[in-house]
């Protein structure tokens, strides 16, 4: 089977024709594949190169300076002869902003709105359910809260509702990326750990708190907004909220 897939990605590579540059930005054995069928003249890597990915790649040494991972991928632009400056490109769309309007029609329009996000890869990266359900209760008396995520984090997000008397809103399945990206453009504050949807966020220029547990935000933060991105203290994290909804 593994042969098989191999050979369908050849093919599928091939078929896209010659490139001057082929970019590897993950650095795994399943991200080096194509890479290594691609047709180009130069085949550069992220530095952090797993699983024999740098059989397939040239890894790009990062600049010094560059400790966030956005910036050591910019870098690996710049090796390739590209433009340095970092634009994330999220945009909206009509639909997915109507789909949205619809969703918090019920909701007092005046109140701030703050999206959180409980879930992530591991569970290891959560904060725990009964933090981000008093944190819920407190923000509740000045925006309406809610809850985002995949049905995998159905779990998670019921797990917290059990722990609030204020009843956030949850948007468990509800959200497309596209939908996704249209509500967190009009969110006032987005809360998660290190996952997608705190750097689609940061991408949008939302404001973000990032609540880290394992992972380091000086390399993983929702990027410029390091000085939001805290441990686990609920005290800590609830005056950070009230802070940046203040602005």
């Amino acid at each position: 089977m593994l042969q098989k897939d191999w050979k369908t990605w050849k093919k599928a590579v091939h078929d896209l024709g010659e490139f001057d540059v082929a970019i590897d930005l993950q650095g795994l054995l399943k991200s080096a594949i194509p890479i290594a069928y691609a047709k180009s003249r130069q085949k550069l890597g992220y530095h952090w190169q797993r699983e024999g990915a740098r059989l397939f790649t040239q890894p790009v040494t990062p600049d010094s300076t560059s400790i966030h991972i956005v910036n050591q991928y910019v870098d690996v632009a710049r090796a390739a002869g590209g433009a340095t400056l970092v634009d994330f490109g999220l945009t909206t769309n009509p639909d997915s902003d109507a789909k949205i309007a619809t969703l918090l029609a019920d909701f007092d329009p005046a109140k701030k709105l703050v999206v959180c996000h409980a879930g992530a890869g591991w569970a290891s990266k959560r904060w725990p359910a009964e933090n981000f359900a008093a944190l819920a209760d407190t923000l509740a008396t000045r925006a309406t809260v809610a809850f985002i995520g995949t049905q995998a984090d159905e779990p998670a997000v019921n797990d917290v509702m059990s722990h609030t008397k204020s009843r956030p809103i949850s948007l468990i399945g509800k959200t497309k990326v596209s939908e996704l990206i249209s509500l967190l453009k009009i969110a006032d504050l987005h809360v998660a750990g290190d996952t997608g949807s705190i750097h689609i966020a940061a991408g949008l220029n939302t404001p973000c708190l990032g609540l880290y547990t394992l992972t380091k935000p000086h390399r993983s933060c929702p990027y410029g907004q390091l000085e939001n991105c805290l441990s686990t203290d609920l005290e800590q994290v609830t005056q950070t909220a009230n802070r940046l909804l203040d602005r």
